[in-house]
């Protein structure tokens, strides 16, 4: 099913997918993530509301990115520049500057960069399959 130019199933693999990569990035790197953010297990166990939330930002994420990459002629190509493009200049540098005002250590800022990256990278390949 398209919306002016949108593959939605795309839309929705490419969220599953990249959700599904945050739960095993995240399972790997639990303890250090968790060490960086200087909490407990116990106050990092994520509710169901929590888990729909995110992912809903990541559904809506994967629709913007499947517009961009559209609206630049599709491909392979024009989706994976596009998501180095997103990660690089928006995601990595905000994600340094929040980090850095909250005083949080680098491999923080390391894991949860990293994480979007695979995000971005996973929808731009499941996306562009759908372009």
């Amino acid at each position: 099913m398209m919306f002016d130019g949108i593959n939605l199933l795309g839309v929705l693999l490419a969220a599953v997918g990249s959700f599904i990569f945050g739960a095993v990035w995240y399972g790997a790197l639990g303890k250090a993530w968790i060490n960086s953010v200087k909490l407990t297990p116990e106050l990092t166990k994520p509710t169901p509301l929590t888990m729909a939330i995110a992912f809903l930002c990541q559904l809506f994420m994967s629709f913007v990115l499947a517009g961009l990459i559209y609206h630049l002629g599709g491909g392979l190509t024009a989706g994976l520049i596009s998501a180095f493009m997103i990660w690089s200049g928006f995601i990595l540098t905000s994600q340094i500057v929040n980090h850095r005002f909250q005083g949080a250590p680098w491999l923080l800022t390391l894991i949860d960069c990293s994480h979007w990256f695979g995000v971005l990278i996973i929808q731009a390949i499941i996306l562009s399959y759908f372009s």
